[in-house]
């Protein structure tokens, strides 16, 4: 006769005594408990089991934004010309005529769609992107319950975080939905986007946050967060929420070859939403801090020259005359690594944290100068957003009477920076230094950011005068073990950059 194995476990649990039987039920209570408390997470870790309870609270506070504006030129095929009296004529006008009449064929009505939400449902404020809103004569609000409101006014735009804010009127208090802290956004937390993709309104993506700080070279305070959730054409200006449901970006841009989603899509930060947006709301404008400097990331050359690591903080490169940054005592050469007790990691986040400062704030700035840190006191200023340099180009000729004799160093044939060439060139009477007349296409120097015409006024961090100078400093250094020469090059616009050249 056959036992099965379940038949021979039971036998063998009935020989055991009952406290080595009672041991064995605990032990397996517990492995079935650790079990449990194992799979828990590693369900949760697989994403929340549904969005459904946030979509709900949040979809009314979603709005679609339709816009109109009269283009000019044709659209399409042109309409028939039919000629006076002829037996068309009296069906194509009444054909016209019965849709709103012939257009002008030098004009055409054009429309676009787009996403947005409520922050204030009593004032009847919307937040969208700029670009969605760009040129249009009639703004439309639509709500997710079928009504539509129109747009009394465009209280402010910003065009280099592309934001806008929107005035509407309600008859009755708007659903709105309030802002969260992008700062507290870790890479791979869950997050949904609504919005309108392609005009299909009300519809609700999930996925992760895929990146943060990313710069897609969009404008000069570019720090978007970078997300999975399927971002599509219509979603601009849509908010992307946490699973608290409160919005922690907008969604602005995609990467696609095929203007369809292929899981890289961008939203603006709501730190950056909330400052431009109130802002807004109070000047109609953003007001954002000035510090007056030219930076540039540290490169490894650079950083080598420097004795710093590559990317750390932000190296000026030049100082505005009479900008806070002069009258705080920041030089050219000085390395911002700390503004206003925040870390400067990379050259492009000083800008973006100048300029959500406070105008008029005085902060503490720390620099490296030559290798010793310092800590300066700067008042920030307002930032003219329509300065721009006025100081004539550069030509790349050099003047055709005989040159004095000329120096060459690293691949740079050079010559004192005459009286004569500061006016050939268009150099401020002030700036002194050696100019570059001949670039060697086999050196180094070739491949920097360097032409002819430029100026050297420091080598070293040591100021240049004339060629012997630059000569010098690369003795210095070679006799110190070092690999490449820093040298500060201006043109004759007045900007100014660091340069490493190696041997």
């Amino acid at each position: 006769m056959t036992t099965t194995p379940g038949a021979s476990a039971v036998a063998a649990f009935r020989q055991l005594p009952h406290a080595a039987f009672a041991r064995l039920l605990i032990a397996t209570g517990l492995l079935l408990a650790a079990l449990i408390a194992y799979a828990g997470p590693a369900a949760a870790q697989r994403g929340p089991q549904s969005v459904a309870p946030v979509a709900e609270k949040l979809i009314d506070a979603v709005v679609n934004i339709s816009t109109s504006q009269v283009a000019k030129g044709p659209e399409g095929v042109p309409l028939p010309q039919v000629p006076k009296g002829s037996p068309f004529e009296d069906f194509f006008e009444d054909f016209f005529n019965k849709r709103g009449g012939r257009p002008s064929p030098s004009e055409r009505k054009v429309s676009s769609l787009g996403s947005g939400f409520v922050i204030d449902g009593v004032e009847g404020l919307v937040v969208t992107n700029n670009h969605v809103i760009e040129g249009a004569d009639e703004i439309v609000v639509n709500f997710h319950d079928g009504s539509k409101l129109k747009v009394d006014k465009v209280l402010g735009r910003d065009t280099k975080t592309d934001l806008a804010l929107l005035k509407v009127t309600p008859k009755k208090p708007l659903v709105a939905v309030g802002f969260g802290s992008s700062a507290n956004l870790r890479v791979g937390d869950w997050v949904m986007a609504i919005g309108n993709p392609f005009g299909l309104g009300g519809s609700v993506t999930v996925g992760v946050i895929s990146a943060k700080q990313r710069d897609i070279n969009a404008g000069p305070y570019d720090d978007f967060l970078q997300t999975d959730a399927s971002i599509n054409k219509g979603n601009s200006g849509g908010p992307l929420f946490n699973m608290e449901g409160e919005v922690v970006g907008v969604n602005t841009a995609i990467f696609s070859p095929t203007g369809g989603s292929i899981g890289i899509g961008f939203a603006v930060p709501s730190d950056t939403v909330t400052t431009v947006i109130n802002q807004l709301k109070e000047y109609g404008e953003v007001r954002r801090g000035w510090l007056g400097v030219k930076i540039q990331s540290i490169s490894e050359d650079i950083g080598e020259s420097l004795g710093l690591p590559e990317n750390t903080g932000a190296l000026v490169a030049g100082v505005t005359p009479e900008s806070p940054a002069a009258q705080g005592g920041i030089e050219p050469g000085d390395v911002i690594v700390r503004f206003d007790g925040q870390d400067i990691t990379t050259m492009r986040g000083l800008p973006r944290i100048v300029a959500q400062t406070q105008i008029g704030k005085s902060v503490d700035v720390e620099v490296l100068r030559q290798g010793q840190r310092q800590t300066l006191k700067v008042a920030v200023g307002l930032l003219d957003e329509g300065q721009s340099a006025s100081a004539p180009a550069a030509t790349e000729t050099m003047p055709e009477a005989p040159p004095p004799p000329t120096t060459s160093v690293l691949g740079l044939t050079l010559l004192p920076l005459s009286d004569d060439m500061r006016t050939r060139f268009g150099f401020d009477p002030k700036i002194s230094g050696a100019i570059i007349t001949e670039i060697d296409p086999e050196s180094q120097a070739a491949t920097k950011n360097i032409r002819v015409g430029d100026v050297i006024t420091e080598a070293q961090q040591q100021p240049v005068v004339e060629p012997a100078h630059v000569e010098a400093a690369v003795e210095r250094v070679k006799k110190a073990g070092g690999k490449s020469v820093l040298l500060l090059v201006e043109d004759s616009k007045g900007d100014t950059r660091f340069v490493a050249i190696p041997f």
